[in-house]
């Protein structure tokens, strides 16, 4: 039942409520303020009305009634992103902090996943972290099409209106949240490094600008929901609970194959190697004290006999030395592995910023002030060119 009305006596038709709407749901029409269906009841009309025409029917309850009532509604969506039946990573990521967002807003964490078939996909997403799992299934859904996707997900949160949507900085999800975006008239944050809950309940979102030199910080104030993408391996997974409870909640996927401007025809996987360093247990990265191109050969046996995947500075990466899918940092790839080697890397802020959260960081560098000392479980000063073969030749034995 809405709980705002508009006395239409009262209005003057000054549209000063119109901006100040989070869900777009207020509209003149022949003078006077309407409501439409997207209303949420978000009070903020009710403050901005100089004439008193806007009203609450009736007070919000207190006590236990009310937090429950906010428990039920407005929650922190993430996009339950998957590929060949198999939850992505940084989806599982963005559960973590979505448990940790939607604690401080005293709501609940929902997952909206779209899949060909439902094959324990959202048994894994309640077990790390959902609460909901809003599951639309339709053999059209198998493989990722924009537009059906679009459509689904806006109709999905036009429906149930959460305050905050979050995709991860993917491929996929870099070219759906930016569509579902404009289709809702709301903002978009992207590729962001944190988010927080401020002191006013608003997402603060922060991301990286001007190459990485500064940090920027950005609210959206006025439009719903909030929305970022975030980068993978920024944030930490749960520990998976299967014994957690949640609920289930089918979405219609009402849509036809007419709907979709494009058809798959054949999906063939790329025979070329992408360093997937945001899954990697194990990376060994490369800086400018390789000293040239030929340097990452030793880097790429080492990594080779540990089982991990080659990283680099954002140096070498400029200098043309390796490809850009390796490179670390706050312009690059964030990572979390087990065990991060840093060979002839000084460890500019930049770097470390992509890389601080390794469980264990072992640096090689003959610079003993080098900053990457200063983040360092292990430290070996010396000439990596001396060390690394070393290295080598005893874990060949």
């Amino acid at each position: 039942m809405r709980k705002i009305r508009i006395v239409e006596d009262k209005c003057n038709g000054c549209g000063m409520c119109i901006p100040v709407c989070s869900w777009n749901a207020i509209y003149l029409e022949s003078g006077t303020a309407k409501l439409n269906d997207y209303c949420n009841d978000c009070d903020k009309c009710v403050e901005v009305c100089p004439k008193k025409a806007i009203e609450k029917i009736g007070e919000k309850k207190e006590g236990t009634a009310a937090k429950k009532e906010i428990q039920e509604g407005n929650e922190v969506w993430v996009f339950a992103e998957q590929r060949n039946k198999k939850i992505a990573r940084v989806a599982l990521e963005l559960l973590g902090k979505a448990r940790e967002l939607a604690e401080s807003l005293s709501v609940k964490v929902g997952a909206v996943l779209l899949c060909a078939q439902d094959e324990g996909l959202s048994k894994q997403l309640i077990a790390c972290g959902a609460d909901k799992v809003y599951l639309a299934e339709d053999p059209k859904l198998g493989y990722y099409k924009t537009d059906l996707y679009t459509k689904i997900i806006s109709d999905a949160i036009k429906e149930n209106k959460p305050q905050v949507m979050i995709y991860g900085a993917t491929h996929i999800g870099r070219d759906l949240a930016p569509r579902i975006a404009q289709r809702l008239t709301t903002g978009l944050t992207a590729d962001c490094t944190g988010l927080n809950i401020d002191e006013d309940g608003l997402l603060l979102q922060t991301r990286p600008a001007f190459g990485g030199n500064i940090m920027a910080q950005i609210k959206c104030k006025t439009h719903r929901p909030q929305m970022s993408t975030a980068r993978p391996g920024i944030f930490k997974m749960l520990q998976e609970d299967k014994g957690r409870k949640g609920e289930i909640i089918k979405i219609k996927a009402d849509i036809k194959a007419e709907d979709s401007l494009t058809k798959v025809i054949k999906v063939i996987k790329e025979a070329k190697h992408v360093a997937n360093l945001e899954e990697a247990e194990i990376i060994v990265s490369g800086g400018r004290g390789l000293g040239d191109k030929s340097g990452f050969e030793l880097i790429k046996q080492l990594a080779g006999l540990l089982g991990g995947e080659v990283g680099a500075s954002r140096a070498v990466v400029d200098a043309g030395w390796i490809a850009q899918d390796h490179q670390v940092g706050q312009t690059g790839k964030t990572v979390r592995p087990k065990l991060y080697i840093a060979c002839g890397i000084s460890g500019a802020i930049q770097h470390r910023a992509g890389m601080q959260g390794s469980e264990t960081i072992v640096a090689i560098n003959k610079d003993k002030k080098a900053p990457i000392f200063g983040i360092a479980d292990y430290g070996i000063v010396g000439d990596l060119h001396k060390v690394v073969p070393l290295l080598i030749e005893e874990l060949k034995k």
